[in-house]
């Protein structure tokens, strides 16, 4: 039986008032701060019996266990958003999980097409600590599956930015497009903050520090001669590899990717060098670790290096494996690994987000002993550039990457 912290249960009754009142709740509580059980605990106090949570494929063990601990007087169904259409329309309350992932814009997600029909007309709750990571037009889609969204005047995003978006121009590909990026925020808020309920690891009492440390391995001199030859002439083919980089994009994602020992090329992927797997397997030897990988390659390569290693969350936790092996995007959001000795970043995704969001998986409330991030990179590679850029909270972009080149 899981015992709820005060702050949760505090939470809890503010939220159920909040939704009480206009039908919608949005828990935008820091990573690790115990937001499930928080919504959870406010289902229950409601009084309906059936109810729908929403969530990243991968967390849904973690929630059902949650749930059975918990043991509420109400029936929970756990889904996952690429499936919630098999599910039907027959409950009384949503929960919708990592709700950020309904904020595409202009136009709507197949998701948010799939869960408004479920949705309309019931009450939600809506859990995200990064609610609106990129820009405050992210914010119109996630409500508009509620028939009680603040913005339901509004029947498409394009009406809703004529008043909510300083609407833009701006070139992709040397193609003039709208930019609906620039939203108003202090408007937006003053729409939408009456549904918010926010809370913060600081608030909760989380002590434990997070530490992170770069770990740099020197770069095979193979992998320099290729890096120079796509940098400088846009193709590689050689041994066996036909690496054609005819736009800057895919430079960049070609050195991206070759910092780390693998490459995309026009037929399939390949693994050039094992140099920072053979690090990790002698560096961390007997060690319980959680690895984040970029391509699928690496995940090959790392598949070798730790063979008793698994890709469930769940079962790391619960110390089944040793080693956990986990996609950036896929494994960023609605795991715990918080008993894990370190986390390593083999490579370093482009995205803000992913780096705010995998980070946080090794932190919580429960952790006693220091928390430490590893990141690995090459010793002239662009993982350094990539990772400052992150840390300032932006994205790594093509005009990042072109003050960035290489030329060794």
């Amino acid at each position: 039986m899981i015992q709820l912290r005060p702050y949760q249960i505090d939470n809890a009754s503010k939220g159920l008032e909040i939704l009480r009142k206009y039908w919608i709740v949005y828990l935008t509580f820091e990573t690790r701060t115990g937001k499930t059980l928080t919504a959870l605990e406010i289902a229950r106090r409601t009084g309906l019996k059936k109810v729908l949570f929403v969530t990243k494929k991968k967390a849904i063990q973690s929630i059902e266990s949650d749930y059975q601990k918990m043991n509420p007087d109400f029936d929970l169904t756990v889904i996952n958003y690429e499936s919630v259409t098999k599910v039907g329309k027959d409950f009384d309350l949503i929960i919708c999980d990592e709700s950020h992932c309904l904020s595409s814009f202009p136009k709507p997600s197949k998701r948010v097409k799939d869960l408004k029909p479920i949705a309309y007309g019931k009450p939600i709750i809506y859990l995200s600590a990064t609610p609106t990571p990129e820009s405050w037009s992210q914010i119109y889609h996630q409500f508009f599956i509620s028939h009680k969204s603040p913005f339901v005047a509004y029947k498409t995003f394009y009406k809703w930015a004529n008043d909510f978006v300083d609407k833009r121009k701006k070139y992709v590909y040397n193609r003039e497009i709208n930019d609906y990026s620039h939203a108003n925020i202090a408007l937006i808020k003053k729409h939408t903050q009456h549904l918010f309920l926010t809370y913060t690891q600081k608030q909760a009492g989380f002590e434990v520090k997070l530490k992170e440390e770069i770990l740099t391995v020197p770069m095979p001199d193979n992998i320099k001669h290729i890096i120079k030859k796509v940098e400088q002439e846009n193709c590689y083919l050689n041994n066996g590899f036909e690496i054609v980089a005819d736009t800057a994009v895919k430079v960049m994602q070609k050195v991206h990717q070759l910092c780390s020992g693998t490459v995309i090329d026009e037929n399939d992927y390949h693994i050039v060098s094992t140099f920072k797997a053979d690090y990790l397997k002698a560096k961390f030897a007997g060690q319980k670790i959680a690895i984040f990988y970029k391509f699928k390659s690496e995940f090959d390569m790392l598949k070798c290096a730790f063979p008793d290693f698994t890709d469930n969350a769940f079962d790391f936790q619960n110390d089944k494996a040793p080693v956990f092996l986990g996609q950036f995007v896929s494994a960023r959001e609605g795991i715990r690994l918080d008993n894990a000795d370190a986390i390593i970043f083999f490579n370093i995704d482009f995205s803000f987000l992913s780096y705010e969001q995998s980070r946080n998986r090794i932190v919580s409330f429960e952790r006693e002993k220091e928390a430490v991030l590893y990141w690995l990179f090459s010793d002239c590679g662009i993982e350094r550039k990539i990772y400052k850029a992150v840390q300032n909270k932006s994205d790594y972009t093509l005009q990042h990457y072109r003050h960035d080149r290489i030329f060794f």
